[in-house]
């Protein structure tokens, strides 16, 4: 059930983006692979650059992404794909790695074709703002845990306690290669 439902995902996507579909035609017949363990997805190519659901584990590419996904894909694409590690020849994984970076869902048009276009902008606002929301929110918890375990707790050292610190560990360094060189210089040392 899955895997098909990703691939309807991903063809709805693809349809409305020529450019990913001609970037994927030279691949036809090529399969890829994404395993988020527990869950894998097997794509095939097909020769109108869609995607087709797959049997078996065989694949030319292969896309794997680390346990924090989700979490990750809060940060954005990019996030997730610094962190997956991909394997296989690299001009098929460098096309397929490119559209499925790129491809972006255009709800708002999905939901004016449902409820028209007035309700679909409304709607789509209010989930962009939902989203903002959520962002700066998780924003705000993190910096009110880290003030607590910085201020309250004093588990983690100030940003002035660092600068400190830091250039403590510099004037150090500093001190001790003057003294490895007055050391070097001392008659009788080679």
């Amino acid at each position: 059930m899955l895997p098909t439902a990703s691939v309807l995902a991903l063809n709805h996507l693809l349809a409305g983006a020529s450019w990913a579909r001609r970037r994927l035609t030279p691949f036809a017949g090529r399969r890829a692979k994404i395993e988020l363990p527990p869950l894998c997805l097997v794509l095939e190519v097909t020769p109108d650059g869609y995607f087709a659901a797959s049997e078996g584990d065989e694949a030319e590419v292969r896309f794997t992404l680390p346990a924090g996904t989700p979490l990750l894909a809060l940060q954005g694409v990019d996030a997730v794909v610094r962190e997956a590690h991909v394997s296989g020849p690299a001009d098929f994984a460098d096309a397929l790695g490119f559209v499925l970076k790129n491809l972006k869902w255009d709800a708002e048009e999905d939901l004016s074709k449902l409820l028209g276009d007035i309700a679909a902008h409304r709607l789509a606002g209010m989930a962009r703002g939902l989203v903002q929301w959520q962002r700066k929110a998780a924003t705000n918890t993190v910096e009110n845990v880290v003030d607590y375990l910085r201020e309250e707790k004093g588990v983690l050292p100030r940003k002035e306690d660092l600068s400190l610190w830091s250039a403590e560990v510099s004037r150090l360094q500093s001190d001790l290669a003057r003294l490895e060189s007055r050391v070097s210089s001392l008659p009788g040392k080679p």
